[in-house]
């Protein structure tokens, strides 16, 4: 059993655990030769430089609750393919089309962070309950959740469609804790993302661990509870 005050631990899925960035990647470009842009585009990186810079701002501005749900699932796309020769008038239903298909490929996509297996099964066998808290879709969550086999570990899925509200809102973190029965000061929350995980869960009254692959590049903007640069370094504290 573990020594620490923690009972229960909040993660993070995507970019924390499961590899968003890569899968999407994969599909972004299987996308690409599916509907044939590259009729519409010089060069694929064309349209994957800005559906990169569009996908931050938007998912930025979704978790803050400037934008909804179906406005990031058509502007994702409307942006980026606006900018193909023939493409600058791109319709909404054309926009979900696209969406809908690639929201398809990236769920089958199995690619995980290294180490994300591990980690699980060491938590799990040091008697901590795990639960996922994520901002991601529904339908689209469970999906990878399968195709990465990583919903056996987790008690409990919170995601902000059912909570009402996104991370960082304070209202997400009591939503998951009075869902998952866990106590605020027994709760330790894991994520990538700064912003959303880890502030919004500190400025919510937990402790907080930073997985911040890109040490030399991001630096926390305030105190927190652990730093890590990889999963790995996880086991070393839990």
């Amino acid at each position: 059993m573990n020594t620490l005050p923690y009972k229960d631990l909040f993660l993070d899925y995507d970019d924390t655990l499961y590899d968003t960035h890569g899968n999407a990647d994969i599909a972004l470009k299987e996308l690409f030769e599916d509907f044939n842009l590259g009729r519409y585009f010089e060069r694929y990186e064309d349209f994957h430089v800005p559906y990169w810079e569009t996908n931050v701002d938007l998912w930025t501005r979704y978790a803050a609750g400037q934008i909804s749900r179906d406005t990031l699932i058509v502007e994702r796309f409307r942006r980026p393919l606006s900018k193909g020769h023939g493409l600058e008038d791109v319709s909404v239903e054309f926009c979900l089309e696209v969406s809908d298909h690639f929201l398809d490929l990236c769920a089958n996509k199995p690619g995980v962070i290294d180490g994300a297996h591990e980690l699980m099964q060491y938590l799990q066998s040091r008697g901590y309950r795990l639960h996922m808290c994520s901002n991601g879709f529904h339908e689209v969550q469970y999906r990878k959740l399968r195709a990465s086999n990583m919903l056996q570990y987790f008690q409990t899925i919170i995601l902000s469609e059912d909570a009402g509200v996104n991370k960082p809102a304070k209202e997400y973190f009591d939503y998951a804790l009075k869902k998952t029965g866990a106590k605020r000061e027994s709760t330790l929350m894991i994520g990538d993302n700064f912003q959303t995980d880890i502030l919004g869960a500190k400025h919510a009254g937990l402790d907080v661990m930073w997985f911040n692959p890109s040490p030399e590049s991001k630096h926390a903007t305030e105190p927190i509870t652990y730093e890590v640069a990889a999963l790995k370094d996880i086991m070393n504290i839990l």
